[in-house]
């Protein structure tokens, strides 16, 4: 499964007709250039769950950082490693939601 397909799954699965409303997932792009996402997580199973921060720089064009700040994990990765810094995230929220 696309890592795409998998953060819809986790975006569906929040949505009660009121979560959506003042939650959810934003992406954008960054001018280094790169991207940013925020992927808030109240009123869902893992909000209080621990999440160990992510950095990664292998060249300029090529690194990830995730980071839990408040009830938010939010990433910025270089500008061909959106998949990779979601699929992070995913893997994290697959791991945590069965008890791993």
């Amino acid at each position: 499964m696309s890592v795409i397909a998998r953060l819809q799954r986790w975006y569906l699965s929040n949505c009660n007709d009121d979560w959506e409303h003042s939650w959810g997932v934003k992406i954008g792009t960054l001018d280094n250039p790169g991207w940013w996402f925020k992927i808030n997580l109240d009123e869902t199973p893992l909000q209080d769950a621990r999440f160990e921060g992510v950095r990664i720089d292998r060249t300029e064009h090529d690194w990830v950082y995730l980071n839990r700040i408040e009830n938010r994990i939010e990433g910025a990765c270089g500008p061909e490693n959106l998949e990779e810094a979601l699929e992070m995230f995913c893997d994290w929220a697959d791991r945590t939601k069965l008890g791993l």
